[in-house]
């Protein structure tokens, strides 16, 4: 949504952080469905990536948050998700730590 609306907006940095970030979490979701086939460091590694990207989003658009709704919004989504990241990845490392 935040995309869309900045691409509209003519805010072309903010539009291609929110769809790079929505594409990373999109494959990031598809990945951790594949559970039989998971490699952990390879999991581990794409979870950091897909915070790193959250994080650069949520700053992004937090630039934007006083005049844009739909960036206040994202860049919340983005500190939520990055929160869940977290705990995901010290849950996984607690229960399948890696060699």
């Amino acid at each position: 949504m935040c995309a869309d609306a900045d691409a509209a907006e003519g805010m072309g940095r903010c539009a291609s952080m929110c769809s790079n970030c929505a594409d990373m979490c999109d494959t990031m979701m598809k990945m951790m469905l594949r559970v039989h086939g998971w490699d952990m460091g390879v999991m581990m590694s794409m979870m950091q990536s897909t915070t790193m990207m959250a994080r650069a989003c949520s700053a992004e658009c937090m630039m934007h948050a006083d005049m844009s709704e739909h960036c206040r919004m994202c860049a919340m989504a983005c500190d939520q998700l990055v929160m869940a990241m977290e705990k995901m990845m010290g849950m996984m490392s607690e229960a399948m730590p890696m060699a």
